[in-house]
């Protein structure tokens, strides 16, 4: 049986020189097709296209703000650059940018939809959205005829944000609306109500809280109507007390351990 014989020197070199060759001719041409594509108008962004929720800013507005910012081809362009630069644009909560062969962005945006003023009253105004993040844009262009009013520290606008929704049917329940609710830096919770009643929840976890709030609607009735009056006539109440709370009636000043136990 004959081995097979190595391959002489010299046709060993021969392949290697055009393996060499080769891989140099293929480099050279996928730079050359880099360079061209790079460079022609072909590939040059045209166009943009705005898809989703655009009831605060339009399309045409929106494409004209952030065209400048956006540099490079369809190949080149910076899609994080072109992402911020949507989401600066005020109103806009989340912006996502994708290329499209061969020379356009779509850009599909999710507003903010505000649910609450966000801040006490004299300072910068300032907007919650339905997430419980703040942002800033012009309230003039809020569509909703009322909105409640929050404050807290920035972090806790979230948790703000939730406790308003727990407590606002209580309060609805007795024809109150909440229009204000301010957690302070102290953890402690107070609220407004619409015919002006201010009432002081004190602090604790928000499900206690909460609670509190909820004895305090449940018997609220019972006890203003001891007095001929209705939980509509509510100046202030305090329920930071361990067995019960204060109310101040117009008219009547009493103190209650809840309602005197039902």
């Amino acid at each position: 049986m004959n081995a097979t014989m190595p391959a002489p020197l010299d046709v060993r070199l021969m392949n290697i020189t055009a393996t060499v060759l080769f891989a140099a001719c293929a480099a050279m041409l996928l730079a050359a097709l880099s360079w061209w594509a790079l460079r022609h108008p072909l590939f040059a962004v045209g166009a943009i296209s705005v898809q989703g929720e655009v009831s605060h800013n339009s399309a045409a507005t929106l494409r004209a703000n952030v065209a400048p910012r956006v540099a490079g081809n369809f190949f080149t362009v910076n899609l994080d650059a072109a992402r911020k630069a949507f989401e600066d644009v005020p109103w806009v909560r989340q912006a996502v940018v994708r290329r499209e062969f061969p020379n356009r962005l779509r850009v599909l945006l999710q507003e903010h939809h505000a649910a609450a003023y966000w801040g006490a009253e004299g300072e910068a105004q300032r907007l919650l959205n339905t997430y419980g993040e703040v942002f800033e844009a012009n309230v003039g262009d809020v569509e909703q005829d009322e909105l409640p009013r929050l404050s807290g520290p920035d972090g806790e606008s979230a948790t703000v944000l939730a406790m308003f929704q727990v407590l606002q049917p209580l309060f609805d329940g007795l024809d109150l609306g909440l229009e204000q609710l301010a957690l302070t830096s102290r953890g402690s919770w107070q609220i407004a109500l619409d015919n002006g009643a201010q009432v002081e929840l004190g602090r604790g976890t928000p499900d206690e809280v909460a609670l509190r709030a909820q004895r305090f609607v449940q018997t609220l009735s019972q006890a203003a109507s001891r007095y001929s009056r209705r939980p509509q006539d509510l100046v202030s109440a305090d329920l930071r007390h361990s067995d019960g709370y204060a109310i101040r009636l117009r008219g009547v000043s009493t103190t209650s351990a809840d309602a005197q136990k039902k």
